[in-house]
């Protein structure tokens, strides 16, 4: 640790206790760094829907619950930012912060660096998600943070700590996060076949063949096969795989599977067989000309945060379903796609990509129930449809309900009702964006008789890797992005809890700026600034927050 370095025993933070319980703490502890230990302080935050739903849920969140592997359980004790459970969280993921103190045993970064923080620690599993900063790693509503590089380290080297540069101000790099969250979405390779070296379970009703097993397997094989059937074709025709045989999902002890393929049809099998989905697992189920006949409940929670999927054939041949499954959610030519709750913050990232992809005849369909949302989206993105001559649509649902069917669905809303309605409404080959994270432990009765049919595949990410983060962090270092543009208010620590409270009540269309060092700046829309800080006012460039207005507020505000 760095000797010319003054590090304060206490500071300003948001800290929230319990569900529902946040707070304002002018006196939190800053811990000195152990050996492996970066002291950080945090130049601004980005306030996002997620972190509403950690205020609900607090230590039922499936980020919030203890890390499974890993990492042992004596290194994590070591870690003071380490806050699983019931434990006090500090909230905020969408951070810049600068190092100003490391311990004695950190490698790979320096004292004076400043960085773009990834939060999405994926190699760091938890029962129903993975490990986060801002979750069960306290994040960056706090003048100092507190990290740990045997955490922001991935196993190719590879820094969660990116080093951004000192000419943006520090608002447009905290929010190539929010941004970096939406590429992920379209860009995660989706796994096609069976997963190689993992579990697989059969499982097989009367008078169902087991056809398409041997195939897929001779692709990427199994480490292990457990088998569920109930006649001697269906034993036979798994024989030279070499299952485990099973009585009953009973005789299985709560086991999970990495693949499961289901020869049937009864709504009961399949809903006990959704729990014993690994996360990251494929649920194949081959109807064999048969049809459910009712509505299924299904983990949809868990397609976000556990990475789950569901694919199916009406036909007998399980290697048939695997065909259907998109390389990744990129959109494709020709799409008609409906994006629910185009004029949140996420929202308005997803329309404004859709139309500068350059992607061929594609058409959008953006709805909200706000007015004064949908307004605002519409001065962002109907200059940039037109531009790039791509079809935009906004409309207020409650008013004018929509009522087409639709290739592609990207859900902003985390609302279960909403994935069903989308596999009523999809098209053939349909894809449906969970993008919104629904509870992990949301079930919702879904048609899957209709889904299978369409061959819908309905996909969820939960945060970004790193790839992601340098993609628009590199468009903003170009020119090519204005993340600022964005940004409907600007807060300091005495607002943040209102900030939160604004993004649940949907009172600010776009994103919320914190600043953690100015203690007394309470919530401040950019419209009302002139009343408030009228030199930073004079700085926006063209109404839109940038460098210059950041600037002249840390001159003026500080504490």
């Amino acid at each position: 640790m760095s000797k010319k370095t003054t590090i304060p025993a206490t500071q300003h933070a948001i800290q929230l206790v319990g569900p529902g319980q946040l707070k304002v703490n002018p006196s939190k502890a800053v811990a000195k760094p152990g050996p492996h230990q970066i002291l950080a302080k945090v130049e601004c935050v980005g306030l996002c829907f997620s972190d509403l739903k950690l205020l609900k849920q607090f230590s039922e969140h499936a980020r919030k619950s203890e890390i499974t592997s890993g990492l042992s359980a004596e290194v994590l004790a070591s870690m003071p930012s380490y806050v699983p459970g019931d434990k006090p969280t500090v909230p905020g993921h969408e951070v810049t912060c600068r190092i100003i103190a490391v311990g004695k045993g950190v490698s790979h970064h320096k004292v004076g660096e400043r960085c773009l923080v990834q939060t999405d620690y994926r190699e760091l599993p938890t029962a129903n998600s993975n490990a986060a900063f801002g979750y069960n790693f306290e994040g960056g509503l706090q003048e100092y943070v507190m990290m740990d590089e045997r955490v922001v380290i991935d196993s190719t080297g590879e820094r969660f700590l990116i080093p951004a540069p000192e000419n943006l101000s520090a608002s447009s790099i905290a929010l190539v996060e929010p941004w970096a969250c939406v590429e992920d979405s379209y860009v995660n390779l989706e796994r096609q076949s069976l997963k190689a070296g993992g579990r697989l379970l059969v499982v097989a009703d009367a008078g169902h063949a087991v056809l398409g097993l041997k195939e897929l397997a001779g692709k990427n094989a199994p480490a292990s096969i457990t088998a569920i059937v109930t006649d001697e074709e269906q034993r036979a025709a798994l024989k030279a795989m070499a299952p485990s045989f099973a009585q009953d999902l009973a005789a299985l002890s709560g086991a999970e599977f990495d693949d499961i393929v289901y020869f049937g049809s009864r709504k009961e099998s399949i809903e006990l067989l959704n729990d014993r989905l690994a996360p990251r697992a494929i649920f194949n189920v081959v109807l064999g000309g048969a049809k459910v006949g009712q509505l299924v409940s299904v983990g949809i929670g868990r397609v976000h945060y556990g990475m789950t999927r569901w694919i199916g054939t009406n036909g007998t041949d399980a290697a048939e379903s695997y065909k259907h499954i998109p390389a990744t959610g990129e959109i494709r030519p020709g799409e008609s796609i409906l994006v629910i709750g185009a004029g949140g913050p996420m929202g308005q990232m997803h329309v404004i990509r859709t139309a500068c992809s350059g992607i061929a005849n594609v058409s959008i369909v953006g709805t909200d129930v706000d007015d004064a949302r949908i307004a605002a989206l519409h001065r962002k993105a109907e200059p940039l449809a037109k531009a790039n001559k791509v079809a935009l649509k906004l409309v207020n649902s409650q008013k004018n309900p929509v009522t087409e069917k639709f290739s592609y669905f990207a859900l902003m809303a985390p609302v279960g009702a909403l994935v069903a309605a989308s596999v009523r409404d999809s098209k053939p080959g349909c894809l449906i964006n969970i993008f919104a994270g629904i509870p992990a432990t949301t079930r919702q009765e879904l048609d899957l008789d209709t889904y299978i049919a369409n061959h819908c595949y309905m996909f969820g990410t939960s945060g970004s890797v790193i790839r992601d983060m340098k993609i628009v962090l590199q468009k903003v270092i170009d020119r090519q992005l204005d993340t600022n543009r964005s940004v409907d208010a600007i807060s300091g620590i005495a607002g943040a809890a209102d900030g939160i409270a604004a993004v649940e009540n949907r009172t600010l269309a776009g994103k919320i700026v914190v600043y953690p060092m100015l203690h007394n700046v309470g919530l401040i829309p950019l419209s009302e600034l002139p009343k408030h800080y009228p030199t930073v006012a004079a700085k926006l460039d063209g109404g839109a927050w940038c460098l210059a207005a950041e600037q002249e507020l840390l001159k003026v505000a500080a504490s």
